[in-house]
């Protein structure tokens, strides 16, 4: 459960940044990208108060640790640089594994105002690492400030659908878990939530082995189309313990790549909408459509293990429209995959879209 102390952090760091970073998604990577770089260095002082080396913060990227950018004397334009400095230069380290390289690649400062930044590190000063419940929730809630993504068609999942769709799956541990349009991972968190959940026991202590754990998480796999989403997909997977989070930029719909891999449990709130001129989409598909929602649904089902399972939120137009491609789906889903048809409420998704969903 997110502690309000927390909350109000995030909320404070939004609005230190609202003035010179007004869009939403920019300002959640600005945070996550300084709660990251926060993190390494915390990690740094850790090992090293154990008789460890710095991993992070060594050699030539020492001087970019943490300490010297919120040491006393500094002026103001020189810890602006310095930082502008550092995370775009972060890529080039060394010291950090391809996760840490991924979520600062193309990293920028997106204004130049000392002050701003000053006030934005104070408050990012205040976080500390660790692997607790209490910060992944803690960057849900910053994700949840995300709505649309406007021209990709992404809406945020509730977490109360997300959970209930999860629970009616019931994800085992053993098993390979896909979604294959993760945004920001939901589904995938609340997956790993509920296995672990249902792998402890009365006294509330977990009862899956550190192999079994180490197993679990490498069966969760993620696409999404955005790097942006990917990149905070990797940060929300990782502060909820997964220390090599399996997401990758891909297109679901019109990439092969990576056709041939199935999956036991298969979870998806993909884009409703189509771009201009549709999709176009490689030939491998059962149905033959340029719709978003109609080759999702084709994808998911195809791509499930003879005992998979999957549950994929869609406009009620691929039950009701009548055009030849919703047809074809709708018979390939009644003769051999579909279990149930729930009809949500209308307004799930508002304000972003108005379309109602099942």
């Amino acid at each position: 459960m997110l502690d309000s102390a927390t909350k109000r952090r995030i909320d404070t760091a939004r609005d230190i940044l609202v003035g010179k970073v007004p869009d939403p998604k920019s300002q959640v990577e600005q945070i996550t990208i300084a709660l990251i770089y926060k993190f390494m260095d915390d990690i740094d002082a850790e090992s090293e108060a154990l008789g460890g080396r710095r991993q992070f913060f060594a050699g030539d990227f020492a001087r970019y640790g943490w300490p010297q950018l919120v040491r006393a004397g500094l002026g103001g334009h020189e810890v602006l640089n310095l930082y502008a400095e550092a995370i775009s230069r972060m890529p080039e380290n060394p010291g950090i594994p391809a996760l840490f390289r991924d979520i600062f690649n193309n990293a920028f400062l997106p204004y130049r105002d000392p002050e701003t930044l000053r006030a934005f590190l104070k408050i990012i000063d205040t976080f500390t690492y660790d692997h607790s419940e209490r910060l992944g929730d803690a960057f849900e809630y910053l994700l949840s400030v995300l709505g649309s993504q406007g021209d990709a068609g992404q809406f945020r999942t509730p977490r109360h659908v997300i959970d209930f769709i999860v629970a009616v799956l019931d994800p085992k541990k053993d098993e390979t878990i896909l979604d294959p349009a993760c945004g920001t991972a939901g589904f995938l968190v609340s997956s790993y939530k509920h296995i672990l959940k249902a792998n402890t026991d009365a006294e509330g202590h977990g009862t899956l082995t550190p192999d079994e754990k180490g197993k679990l998480a490498a069966n969760f796999k993620g696409y999404d189309i955005s790097p942006d989403m990917v990149r905070l997909s990797l940060v929300n997977l990782y502060l909820h313990g997964f220390v090599e989070p399996h997401v990758v930029e891909y297109d679901t719909l019109t990439s092969e790549e990576r056709w041939n891999e199935y999956a036991d449990v298969i979870l998806a709130n993909p884009p409703f909408m189509s771009p201009k001129g549709g999709i176009r989409p490689h030939r491998r598909f059962s149905v033959q459509s340029k719709r978003s929602e109609v080759l999702f649904v084709d994808y998911m089902a195809e791509h499930l293990t003879p005992t998979g399972r999957a549950g994929i939120i869609v406009p009620e137009g691929i039950i009701f429209q009548s055009q030849t491609a919703h047809k074809q789906l709708r018979k390939m889903l009644v003769e051999n995959y579909l279990v149930a048809v729930i009809s949500l409420p209308a307004g799930v998704f508002q304000p972003y879209s108005g379309v109602k969903t099942s």
